[in-house]
């Protein structure tokens, strides 16, 4: 069984080899010799400590056992540089960007890029998605009590995104049930720098990438990602690693959802150094794929041995699962899943509490296996443990099966949207669209508003130019 574990809130999954280091030495000073890492890319003790222990370390945002009222950031920073991204959105702009996240935030916060596939999109409360729009962000809204994420209005201004997350979450007392509410009381608490959306999210397809070992970025630069089978990470291993990146001026360390960690910026000439090191270590940097793309509970024995089992049973039977994302969790729990595939525990039934039985399951699947869909299909339900290994094999099957066709099946009605000619009315000056269908939020005009029905003093949502500014012109779509 899993139980609650002290936490370090570390902002977007992004700490300097410094700031890693005092962490080890607080903790260490506690008596632990090991820390795990947590699915929103915070820190786990994994031994319970006294809240009063931890106090002294006045660095740290560490939250008790009983605390649950403060969520880490999540950010796609580990994916910047060494997986695909949107041009814009740098590992700098990325840490310009966090900074500005000052405050305790009550509602898990997600900034991701959609071109990466490591950091889940949709499972905080507040979800920015990068747009292809310079400095500007979708933004989804799962809170805590709604059933799935709805987009917000409007395109979030970059150096507005803690101002609208600290006005949704002073809303929270208003107890919005939709997203017209929240985006009524944002209008009117604050000034925002909004733009029109002009075209609906679309989140491309790629294979889950492989985040472990050392890789090459650009000509003369490479990229180290660790992991660890049992998620409890040496502290001794991580200050002398810590160590050897101020040697080499590495100025970040990053935290993946996935119980492991990336360095990026090794320099080619310290390759065989770092090489030697890990060596001398012992540290495997070379698991099979079977067991790398699991998101199980942490300090849950019994979600790692089932792991453990159903991993051994792919290697004996050569079974392929490239491409695939697994979780373990319990079932009538609130989750957000974020893997191809879910193990999913059943709860015993209380009038048998106190009989030993045997566990039950049920299995799921992401449509067309991808979690970015946030649509699950329940493949089987109440399976023994026995039954799992030879039905995830059956998924792995039909993935593999409908990889390509599946996707493509689905993108066929946006080929048709692409040939059909779109009018809409463009400013002559900046090029920003004005598309009847959207309207413009920026300046209370509704969706399926007219050009012409616009005020003659309609301006520009971007350059402020005037209306007689915008021509129409005929988009291929």
């Amino acid at each position: 069984m899993s139980y609650q574990l002290n936490r370090i809130i570390v902002k977007g999954g992004v700490l300097s080899p410094g700031e890693l280091k005092y962490i080890c030495e607080s903790v260490e000073s506690l008596g632990l010799k090991t820390i795990s890492f947590g699915s929103r890319q915070d820190i786990l003790l994994p031994k319970k400590t006294k809240t009063k222990d931890l106090s002294q370390f006045d660095k740290l945002t560490i939250l008790g056992t009983e605390e649950f009222g403060v969520e880490n950031i999540v950010s796609s920073y580990v994916c910047a540089d060494i997986f695909p991204s949107t041009s814009w959105l740098t590992g700098d702009r990325y840490l310009y960007l966090l900074e500005q996240f000052r405050s305790k935030s009550k509602l898990k916060i997600n900034l991701t890029d959609p071109k990466q596939r490591l950091v889940p999109l949709f499972t905080g409360h507040i979800n920015f998605i990068a747009s292809e729009h310079e400095d500007y962000w979708y933004l989804y809204v799962r809170l805590p009590d709604w059933k799935k994420a709805e987009m917000y209005p409007a395109l979030i201004y970059s150096w507005d995104l803690e101002k609208i997350e600290i006005a949704i979450e002073n809303s929270l007392q208003e107890e919005p049930e939709n997203i017209e509410t929240i985006f009524e009381l944002v209008s009117d608490a604050i000034d925002t720098n909004n733009r029109t959306v002009d075209k609906p999210l679309e989140v491309p397809f790629y294979p889950f990438p492989y985040f472990e070992g050392m890789n090459k970025i650009g000509v003369d630069k490479y990229w180290l990602g660790l992991y660890w089978r049992n998620n409890k990470y040496d502290i001794s291993f991580l200050k002398e690693m810590c160590e050897l990146c101020s040697e080499n001026k590495i100025g970040k360390i990053s935290i993946t959802p996935w119980k492991s960690f990336v360095v990026k910026g090794i320099p080619k000439e310290s390759k065989l150094v770092w090489e030697k090191f890990l060596g001398k270590r012992g540290i495997n940097v070379r698991h099979s794929m079977l067991e790398l793309n699991w998101h199980i509970p942490v300090a849950d024995k019994e979600a790692l041995n089932l792991k453990k089992y159903l991993v051994s049973n792919f290697d004996q039977n050569d079974i392929s699962t490239y491409g695939l994302t697994f979780g373990i969790t319990d079932y009538n729990k609130a989750f957000n899943y974020f893997t191809s595939i879910v193990v999913e525990k059943n709860k015993q039934p209380k009038m048998i509490e106190s009989f030993q039985t045997r566990d039950t399951f049920n299995l799921l699947y992401a449509k067309n296996f991808d979690p970015n869909t946030r649509n699950y299909i329940t493949h089987v339900q109440d399976v023994d443990k026995v039954e799992l290994p030879g039905l995830l094999m059956e998924l792995s099957q039909l993935y593999f099966d409908k990889l390509g066709s599946e996707i493509e099946k689905e993108a066929e009605p946006e080929i048709q949207k692409e040939i059909i000619a779109l009018k809409v009315y463009q400013c002559k000056d900046c090029f920003t669209i004005y598309d009847e269908a959207f309207g413009d939020v920026t300046q209370n005009i509704a969706p399926k508003t007219i050009f012409n029905d616009l005020p003659e003093n309609y301006e520009c949502s971007l350059c402020e130019a005037s209306k007689s500014s915008f021509e129409k012109v005929v988009l291929v779509k």
